[in-house]
């Protein structure tokens, strides 16, 4: 590990500071700051919810395959809460958004994909089909970390948007549990560094195209309303 300014740097951090460019462009970006203030049109935030929804099929499969690939008992306790979380309070929160923007269900299951949709479901399907702990456990870090700055973004609860549409996604990845899982995943991660040399080089180069791909993914929502 490196010591900059007197602060520990583990691999997480820095990787995260090789990249900073298109992280804080992701958690800075204009689709954000439409979230946050509540004037994201329904249009874009349509178009963007259907889009992220394709991606939990190979969210799930990546948390099942960490608690397979886990290295103890706790950690696999902690990706199992996880999963059940995402297959309730995440996904019902899709399923309201998709209602009240009167979404259909073949937009809903199969829509026409964007080319950043495409690309992070085949990155994210290619960590998982490398069935190793390091590689799931980095697009997973990348995903709810980066998702976790920009909601600290949003303050205090009593400045967020009003309708519930924006709020919600906002608390989904802004509050003291999703903090803890993030801080606990980003632990993870920094304790299985690996040690051989091309994991290691695998491992970064996923890590800067997730961050790549959630920024391009937020251009992409841009564009489309």
């Amino acid at each position: 590990m490196d010591i900059l300014g007197g602060n520990t740097m583990g691999f997480a951090e820095e990787l995260r500071s090789s990249c900073a460019e298109d992280w804080d462009a992701a958690v800075g970006h204009g689709f954000v700051d439409r979230l946050l203030d509540g004037s994201l049109r329904d249009s874009v935030l349509r178009h963007y919810l259907v889009q992220d929804y394709q991606f939990c099929d190979a969210f799930v499969a990546l948390l099942g395959q960490a608690v397979a690939s886990a290295p103890s008992l706790s950690s696999r306790l902690v990706f199992a809460k996880v999963l059940g979380f995402f297959a309730s309070d995440e996904n019902s929160y899709f399923q309201d958004c998709f209602e009240e923007l009167a979404v259909p269900e073949a937009e809903r299951d199969s829509p026409d994909l964007t080319v950043a949709t495409r690309d992070f479901d085949a990155l994210m399907r290619r960590a998982l089909n490398t069935r190793t702990y390091p590689d799931i456990v980095t697009v997973l870090l990348v995903a709810e970390w980066l998702y976790g700055d920009w909601a600290a973004r949003a303050g205090d609860p009593d400045s967020w948007p009003t309708a519930p549409k924006h709020a919600e996604w906002i608390r989904l990845h802004n509050n003291p549990e999703y903090n803890g899982w993030v801080a606990w995943l980003r632990e993870e991660f920094n304790a299985v560094e690996p040690a051989d040399a091309v994991i290691r080089a695998r491992v970064a180069a996923t890590f800067t195209e997730a961050v790549r791909l959630e920024r391009a993914f937020f251009d992409s929502a841009i564009a489309a309303g």
